[in-house]
């Protein structure tokens, strides 16, 4: 987001940590953001920037007091009330924080750690099938099916919240399940103020080996990293690390190629 959008999410974001996190605020705000998409009126109308905020928030008040919890109500009335550069910023924003909402109530639990942990074995998982990866993104199966195939892959072996997260990758608004569930681990870990630093290596890490580079690269980026280590056989020794759009690589593989590039002129 850009501009007046951003500063309007961020000042719903204050909304919402000043909120208790509780388990059904973050479906509550989700469910509001598909309607949005919807019903182009009425996203018309609560992000018309010739309407007072005031009119706005007595709009959304009118509408959904009662129908959701008074948090909920609190912070969609601080999302309306401010202004975006589209009307469809606002969906955004409320998709966005209802993520934020279930990884606080995460944190709430002390599951944080689970959650991020649970968030990228399901991505890794469906990565590896693409069987299961292309049932989960195949639009012409109803949603509430590929739901389904999730709870039945995940029952009795990941945290609600997880579970949660997992089945609202799979209604994406647009966005890819595997595209959702890298926002959703960037969001836990930002919320430990950690970025994610995905590693590649062709064979597993010990716990210390785990820690040091974690601790490297914190030092380098001044901040905590979370590490995702994916054992890929390619690599031919060394270590890859993906950081936002940053790249290190010391694989030997890298080194080769780098090599034939210098031989080949």
């Amino acid at each position: 987001m850009r501009g007046a959008s951003k500063e309007s999410l961020a000042r719903a974001e204050q909304a919402l940590a000043s909120t208790a996190p509780a388990e059904g605020l973050g479906s509550e705000l989700f469910a509001i953001a598909k309607l949005l998409d919807g019903n182009g009126a009425l996203r018309r109308a609560l992000t018309d920037p010739a309407r007072p905020a005031e009119t706005k928030t007595a709009l959304a008040r009118q509408l959904f007091a009662g129908k959701i919890s008074d948090s909920a109500l609190e912070i969609l009335s601080a999302a309306v009330a401010g202004r975006w550069v589209s009307g469809r910023d606002l969906g955004d924003a409320l998709d966005q924080l209802s993520v934020e909402a279930e990884i606080a109530y995460a944190d709430s639990r002390r599951k944080l750690d689970e959650v991020e942990d649970e968030l990228f074995r399901l991505d890794r998982v469906v990565a590896a099938e693409r069987d299961l990866a292309e049932k989960l993104g195949d639009r012409r199966l109803p949603v509430d099916r590929r739901q389904e195939l999730l709870r039945g892959l995940l029952q009795g072996k990941a945290d609600d919240t997880t579970v949660r997260l997992a089945e609202r990758a799979v209604d994406g608004r647009g966005r890819s399940f595997a595209a959702s569930m890298r926002a959703y681990q960037v969001a836990a870990a930002a919320r430990r103020n950690a970025s994610i630093a995905t590693v590649r290596v062709a064979v597993d890490l010990t716990a210390a080996e785990r820690d040091r580079l974690a601790a490297a690269l914190g030092r380098q980026y001044g901040r905590d990293i979370q590490l995702n280590v994916i054992v890929d056989p390619s690599v031919v020794g060394g270590v890859r690390v993906d950081i936002g759009d940053e790249v290190i690589d010391g694989t030997i593989a890298a080194r080769l190629d780098d090599a034939r590039r210098r031989i080949a002129g």
